[in-house]
């Protein structure tokens, strides 16, 4: 998922103590941005010969989540948490520049359209660009990480082409409870279906776009919850609440395989990782314990955020520990991509639409000032980066 905000493409999890802004909030900055460190920061440096390119980098908001229409269109993704974004989902533009998207109205969030929770951005976390180059965004609806706004959590289509809304599918209380924070999004047109995480449950969610029902999934099982005695560290920071309690994240990144056979997913908290038959997660005649037995638990993995699958069916990690983004080859072997000092908190992972290139995000979650005693730290720019891979 994700904190002056918090992804990736984070990750929210349950228990998180912000200072958030809530449902009454404006579409304006509130002025109660955390405090930051007084403390000058040294940009790290550009290694010689480095692959990434920056699309964006943004002192402010936090950018949690990209996404990349076809055209080029990126699309940059700003939960309301503790800052206040105006366009929370936004396009980017030269400079670093950022537009609405869909439109202001959508992105605007205050009493004044509170009874319209459908209508508008609360608390949007990532977006989806399916093969056919519509953009879905996922929008938890829980402001500052706390509870969801009621009737707010919907799974949004939206036209890149055209800036419009296709389709909104609402979640029900019995699917994102109010503890809830649907995190990440992958579409199968082949199916028509959407599978979800719910970071702050613990749990899997999963939709048939035809009929727009949906169901929880694997509620705190193992494979959705932290892995016991976990430390989440980034390098080599430990991330500690104000009370001193470590941050446990559940479910987080998922990435479904190029076959549409497989969705791949595990807690942010942990090494453990997990998939499933995508026949299993559609199948609603099925017991919970019939899929819990079809988990199968893969040898472990470094710690991540974002996940995403290439042709090949290698599994790319963007690896917040070490700040690098890591290839899982399907044989099991695990290589390092690219790992530089100012990759702060990879995140959330894009590929553009003839998946040549692929997109991510840093957040720098562990420099926020919920995990250093209230006061943010000297971080670098929150970026979108682009980096080619060879076929």
């Amino acid at each position: 998922m994700r904190f002056i905000f918090f992804p990736s493409g984070l990750l929210a999890a349950a228990g998180l103590l912000l200072v958030g802004c809530n449902s009454g909030s404006t579409d304006k900055p509130r002025g109660t941005i955390p405090a930051d460190s007084t403390a000058a920061h040294v940009p790290a440096p550009v290694p010689a010969g480095s692959p990434l390119t920056i699309v964006g980098e943004f002192e402010a908001p936090q950018v949690t989540g990209v996404a990349v229409a076809p055209g080029g269109k990126v699309f940059a993704f700003s939960p309301r948490w503790d800052y206040n974004p105006t366009y929370p989902v936004a396009v980017v533009g030269p400079g670093n520049t950022l537009a609405p998207y869909p439109d202001a109205g959508w992105c605007m969030w205050n009493d004044s359209v509170k009874t319209e929770p459908l209508k508008h951005w609360i608390c949007p976390q990532a977006g989806y660009v399916d093969k056919e180059g519509m953009l879905w965004i996922i929008d938890p609806a829980a402001p500052g990480l706390k509870f969801t706004v009621p009737g707010g959590v919907k799974l949004v289509k939206t036209d890149p082409k055209t800036n419009k809304v296709v389709q909104v599918i609402p979640f029900p209380e019995s699917v994102a409870p109010r503890k809830s924070y649907l995190n990440d999004v992958r579409i199968d047109l082949q199916n028509n279906y959407a599978y979800l995480t719910d970071s702050g449950t613990g749990a899997l969610v999963v939709v048939d776009l035809k009929t727009t029902k949906s169901r929880q999934l694997l509620p705190k099982q193992p494979s959705t919850l932290p892995d016991k005695g976990f430390i989440t560290k980034a390098q080599g920071k430990a991330l500690y609440d104000p009370t001193g309690k470590p941050g446990q994240f559940k479910a987080d990144g998922i990435a479904l395989s190029t076959d549409n056979q497989y969705l791949y997913y595990r807690a942010l908290s942990g090494h453990s990782l997990y998939r499933i038959k995508t026949a299993v997660l559609r199948d609603a005649a099925l017991s919970p314990a019939h899929v819990q037995a079809a988990v199968e638990k893969l040898p472990d993995a470094p710690a991540c955020d974002g996940m995403e699958i290439d042709s090949k069916n290698n599994l790319y990690l963007t690896a917040f520990e070490t700040g690098a983004i890591l290839r899982r080859t399907p044989d099991g072997k695990t290589e390092t991509v690219v790992q530089e000092q100012r990759l702060e908190w990879p995140d959330t992972f894009a590929w553009d639409p003839d998946g040549n290139n692929i997109y991510f995000t840093t957040s720098a979650i562990h420099k926020t000032p919920n995990w250093n005693k209230g006061v943010g730290q000297p971080r670098e720019p929150f970026r979108i980066y682009k980096m080619a891979l060879a076929k």
